[in-house]
């Protein structure tokens, strides 16, 4: 094997960590989603043990991306990031970054009020922003709840207990952008 082909399958066991980051996924929770083992997953991740197909096809489906965002396929020159919507906790998420790491930006779509499978708040590490693009949201952090409709936004550490569903009849549309290790969204006005 070539020292592309290794630096390609040395890159795959931090992707591999930063997917099951993001979805907030236990090794044991994905070993159970795979048929692989958590030994094997932990093996996989810290780059200890090498990926074979076998491996990789049942991660790329448990994580909800193609096979080529798990080994880095060269690029084609084509910057579109084709959506690819996934159901996740009774939501429609679509991802709308497709590197590992860093911040990442999702389009969110939250079923009406009184169809999520729970109001119980949750706390991770991270930070969070979100738009609301359509709909209205019920925002509960700590012992706080707000509602937002379209045009508001909201920024957080998501270590403080949240939840976040639809106020209405009608789905909620969020942009969210969401940092693993507590990245903030800096956004700033253009300079001319």
């Amino acid at each position: 094997m070539g020292k592309v082909e290794d630096d390609v399958l040395a890159a795959v066991g931090s992707r591999l960590h930063e997917l099951r980051r993001a979805r907030g996924t236990t090794l044991a929770e994905l070993a159970a989603e795979t048929g692989l083992t958590a030994s094997t997953l932990s093996r996989l991740e810290n780059g200890k043990l090498r990926p074979t197909l076998e491996q990789l096809l049942p991660l790329a489906r448990a994580h909800g991306v193609p096979l080529d965002d798990l080994v880095a396929a060269p690029p084609t020159g084509d910057p579109r990031i084709h959506l690819r919507p996934m159901r996740r906790f009774g939501l429609t998420i679509v991802p709308l970054t497709r590197r590992a790491g860093g911040v990442q930006a999702y389009k969110v779509v939250y079923p009406p009020a009184g169809r999520a499978r729970t109001r119980k708040l949750q706390s991770h590490d991270g930070y969070e922003w979100f738009y609301v693009l359509n709909g209205h949201v019920r925002f509960r952090l700590g012992e706080q709840e707000y509602e937002l409709g379209p045009g508001e936004a909201a920024e957080f550490d998501t270590r403080t207990p949240h939840w976040i569903g639809s106020a209405g009849a009608q789905p909620a549309e969020l942009l969210t952008l969401f940092g693993a290790q507590g990245e903030r969204a800096h956004l700033s006005a253009p300079s001319y």
